[in-house]
């Protein structure tokens, strides 16, 4: 297919395709474009293909060329993104005050402020008589 749409390729009958990992070309800068040389020769393959023009035309018949507009794909990719950051964050928020509140609901819980209020306190001195031996009996009845 790619010697069919070169200008020298389509008038040869056979080919060569070459097979090599892209970790046995090299490339360096004082190459013309398009060419290549490898690390390893041995790791080469050269298969010679014949060309079959039933199989090019039949491609070619259902090729289809897009041509997409990759700004708006790009920004609609980068829209998807921040929502789905947002929502992350929505949920983080959301978990940190529940967390909160389960805080805040266990150290009231655990405060003694609710249980110390002063207008139930009461206080011995008024329980107190002459005699020592009732606030002694009225501490030993609150243990």
């Amino acid at each position: 297919l790619v010697k069919a749409n070169s200008i020298a390729g389509c008038k040869k009958k056979s080919v060569y395709v070459v097979y090599t990992r892209w970790k046995n070309l090299k490339k360096t800068s004082d190459m013309v474009d398009g060419q290549v040389g490898y690390f390893r020769p041995g790791n080469v393959r050269r298969i010679e293909v014949e060309k079959d023009n039933s199989i090019v035309n039949a491609l070619n018949k259902t090729k289809v060329e897009k041509y997409p507009n990759l700004r708006e794909e790009q920004q609609m990719r980068l829209d998807e993104i921040k929502n789905q950051e947002k929502q992350r964050r929505r949920l983080d928020e959301k978990k940190k005050r529940l967390e909160e509140i389960a805080r805040k609901k266990e150290k009231e819980e655990r405060s003694y402020d609710r249980i110390m209020d002063s207008d139930k306190m009461i206080s011995n001195k008024g329980k107190a008589s002459v005699d020592e031996s009732a606030a002694e009996e009225f501490e030993d009845d609150f243990f």
